[in-house]
């Protein structure tokens, strides 16, 4: 019976012995949104905003544009967009052709 106490009893007391170093790992890093710039007027800090930074992530009507002229399209218009494409249209050299682009940062074409 004192052996199961003593078992119990170092069980509980190494698992409260960790408890004070797993604190500051678990704790989520607060300085991960500000930048510091340094420029003629000295250090500033810029604190981000990371829910702009998510939404400026997808590809925007332009950037559709210059990537179906890379593809070769010529006088490209962006016909549609939507959360999840944006349309492009514009002339090969066969004729008219259309270009669907994921929403997505880099405009992958689908």
């Amino acid at each position: 019976m004192s052996a199961k106490f003593l078992r119990a009893a170092l069980v509980t007391t190494l698992a409260l012995a960790g408890l004070p170093l797993a604190a500051p790992f678990a704790a989520p890093a607060s300085a991960q949104g500000i930048e510091l710039r340094v420029g003629p007027d000295g250090v500033r800090p810029i604190i981000r905003d990371r829910d702009r930074d998510r939404r400026d992530r997808g590809c925007s009507p332009r950037e559709a544009q210059r990537a179906a002229a890379q593809e070769g399209l010529r006088r490209a218009e962006v016909v549609r967009v939507t959360d999840r494409s944006i349309t492009v249209r514009g002339f090969t050299r066969r004729g008219p052709e259309q270009l669907r682009f994921a929403n997505r940062r880099g405009c992958p074409l689908i």
